[in-house]
């Protein structure tokens, strides 16, 4: 696998990693680093909640279901995973917003949630 060079987080920052268990991210690197490939922008570190699972799944992105012939064991409340920022606007959009890590969030992600909103469920900073 080849190195990904250090990305900026929302605040300007070198990002820090996301997730190991499960291991997240575009690059399965366990950070929410991107690249132009990443067409859904997989950017946002966020803490999962029920609801928030369960909102995705009815509205379309199973984040619950494991598929292991993509090595994905599926998620469960507490999980922190790279979400597509696209999906946590919606979810934020509909009442259904959970936690953020800031610091472990992309800055492509401002692209699409703006810096207030994330700061409204940011668990990492005040």
């Amino acid at each position: 696998m080849n190195k990904i060079p250090k990305q900026k987080n929302v605040l300007g920052e070198d990002i820090e990693p996301c997730s190991m268990n499960p291991i997240t991210g575009w690059f399965r690197d366990g950070s929410c680093n991107t690249d132009k490939t990443d067409v859904g922008v997989h950017c946002v570190c966020a803490k999962v909640t029920n609801d928030f699972l369960n909102w995705c799944k009815e509205n379309g992105n199973d984040l619950i279901t494991p598929h292991p012939e993509f090595g994905f064991e599926g998620l469960k409340d507490g999980d922190n995973w790279c979400v597509c920022a696209s999906w946590v606007k919606r979810a934020i959009d509909a009442g259904h917003g959970c936690k953020i890590y800031i610091r472990r969030t992309h800055m492509k992600t401002l692209e699409i949630i703006p810096m207030e909103t994330l700061k409204k469920f940011a668990v990492d900073i005040s």
